[in-house]
């Protein structure tokens, strides 16, 4: 009984140390780490219902070389979609707000993140999301944070900011609302973005039934 218990926990501990192994041979060898996430989109009903259309999806790859103790280079694969809706101002047809659904890689190697977008405040996420998505509107400037609430997204409460910022919208300086909401779901990190000038004001509904339907992995 003792040889036996033995024996099992020197099996146990084998590969315990094998796993170990494995993990750090995956850090610090010689192959790139690859990571790829899945994609997250809202249902087609709730497009339909809020009206809004597909912009652009697009699935994009990135390189960089990180240090984890030794130079490694790392791979992953990232969706981005976007939405938008036209509305008619002042006599004419507009691409008026947007919709911005982004899964990104977990990256996570031996319990630590090698994502560099993890750990980011929703306005520093914002800040970098804003640069890389192809919207309907230019820069936006002098963005603060407005509110924040609750909104049930992929089966769990999410926590949702609001920001308000200046851009240029159909030839005039305007204010626009930002919603967004990050949060990890199945290895990946999800971003969703919304934003309508604040004269459209009713988007903001919509944006957040954008929100509450989104599927991952679709």
């Amino acid at each position: 009984m003792t040889t036996s218990r033995r024996s099992l926990l020197a099996t146990g501990a084998t590969g315990a140390l094998a796993v170990t192994a494995g993990c750090l041979d995956a850090v610090f060898g010689g192959e790139p780490l690859e990571f790829d996430a899945d994609r997250v989109a809202p249902t087609d009903a709730a497009l339909a219902d809020t009206d809004y259309e597909v912009h652009e999806t697009d699935q994009r790859s990135v390189e960089r070389t990180i240090s984890v103790g030794v130079d490694r280079q790392i791979r992953g694969s990232f969706w981005s979609s976007t939405y938008t809706k036209r509305r008619e101002y002042e006599g004419e047809m507009h691409d008026a707000s947007l919709f911005a659904a982004i899964s990104l890689p977990g990256m996570k190697a031996v319990g630590h993140s090698l994502n560099p977008l993890d750990g980011m405040s929703s306005k520093e996420l914002l800040e970098e999301i804003l640069e890389r998505v192809d919207g309907t509107y230019g820069s936006i400037e002098n963005v603060t944070h407005e509110d924040s609430f609750s909104l049930e997204i992929l089966e769990a409460g999410r926590e949702v900011d609001v920001f308000v910022g200046e851009t240029e919208f159909a030839g005039e300086r305007v204010e626009i609302d930002v919603t967004i909401a990050s949060f990890d779901h199945e290895d990946d990190l999800i971003v969703l973005v919304g934003s309508h000038p604040d004269l459209l004001a009713e988007e903001s509904a919509n944006l957040e039934l954008l929100m509450e339907s989104v599927e991952h992995p679709v």
